[in-house]
């Protein structure tokens, strides 16, 4: 067995981490495995028995409940696991759990790894990984009012070979109060920060990372500050597309809203406070009578663009001087030659 640091998680086949589901759903290194040696359950069962019973109780019957599944783990989801290859393994202290399924797994013959310090050593270097990584990178934030396509330019530039750093596909959600994405929910905070850390180390800083200009708050997520401060000092590439290529968009990639009015009345009912009562009523009825066009238009004139205009020339001094993009159309062979154009100029 060989016990590694997270910086060289890159030399295995695989990285299994053997903490229970919750721990798991919290948080674990991106592309884990989760082959859990004590369920949830289980933990607080043996938890209890090491305050309430004894250390000695506590161990022995542990054991045998980890012994148990990692046999589970051998027969099951392991068993096709070829001679040659390479698992890290890791729990919350790099301790027992890890510990005994990495001496199972080295006793077989497979070549195993076990992450030192555990999970907590891996938190603690993401955390130090993010206040640093951002500022080694050279930023292009794509900028543009609500609508004008800045997730679909950022996806077509991802699929030309660009370096991406997509925060609202990390986030799961579109960023605004109507952006959560039904069904589909959001990883905690801390995966969150896992996810875009491993995205930034995956990154060359010789390339530059386009990114869209993003709030300090996706839904239910919060951007490390340094990305964002390091975003606000690169260089700005503006989207400027008319209301109503917006709407057309927004109405194509709001459809549940679309299916359910009385849900977007209640999400702008948040809004009185802005808006006040007269306002949103009136938005709601206009909602619930279907009449999209003309509440998307309002909705952008009064609510989001003003609040746009306001942060983006607060925050991107380089706003001004950015590259300005005004496309024909907002769908996707459109996003693709703005996407090229925008390499293009890269190159020269």
């Amino acid at each position: 067995m060989k016990v590694v640091n997270v910086a060289q998680l890159a030399e295995f086949d695989d990285i299994i981490d053997v903490r229970s589901p919750s721990e798991f759903a919290d948080d674990h290194v991106p592309g884990a495995l989760n082959f859990p040696v004590l369920d949830d359950e289980e933990r607080a069962r043996i938890g209890t028995m090491y305050k309430q019973v004894s250390s000695f109780d506590a161990k022995k019957a542990g054991a045998a409940l980890v012994s148990r599944n990692i046999g589970l783990h051998l027969e099951r989801g392991l068993a096709a696991r070829p001679k040659g290859w390479k698992p890290l393994v890791y729990c919350w202290r790099g301790g027992q759990r890890s510990g005994s399924m990495a001496h199972v797994l080295g006793q077989i013959g497979w070549h195993v790894g076990q992450m030192d310090g555990g999970y907590k050593a891996y938190r603690r270097q993401v955390l130090e990984d993010l206040t640093t990584l951002p500022a080694r990178f050279q930023w292009r934030v794509v900028c543009g009012t609500t609508g004008s396509g800045k997730s679909r330019l950022l996806q077509a530039l991802q699929a030309a070979g660009a370096q991406v750093l997509d925060l609202e596909d990390l986030a799961n959600h579109r960023g605004s109060l109507l952006g959560n994405i039904p069904d589909v929910p959001q990883p905690s905070q801390k995966y969150f920060e896992s996810l875009v850390w491993a995205k930034l180390h995956s990154f060359d800083p010789a390339l530059p990372v386009y990114a869209e200009a993003e709030s300090k708050k996706i839904g239910n997520v919060r951007v490390p500050d340094t990305i964002i401060e390091a975003m606000w000092q690169g260089q700005c590439i503006r989207v400027e597309a008319t209301t109503a290529q917006r709407v057309v968009l927004l109405k194509e990639e709001y459809q549940h809203f679309l299916s359910d009015p009385a849900a977007l009345g209640q999400k702008l009912g948040f809004l009185t406070e802005l808006h006040g009562k007269e306002r949103i009523g009136r938005w709601q009825e206009m909602a619930l009578r279907g009449e999209w066009d003309t509440l998307v238009g309002e909705l952008l004139e009064q609510h989001y663009d003003p609040a746009y205009t306001r942060s983006t020339l607060k925050h991107y001094p380089h706003y001004a001087q950015g590259l300005v993009l005004q496309p024909l159309e907002l769908g996707e062979a459109a996003m693709r030659e703005l996407a090229q154009e925008i390499l293009d100029g890269q190159k020269n």
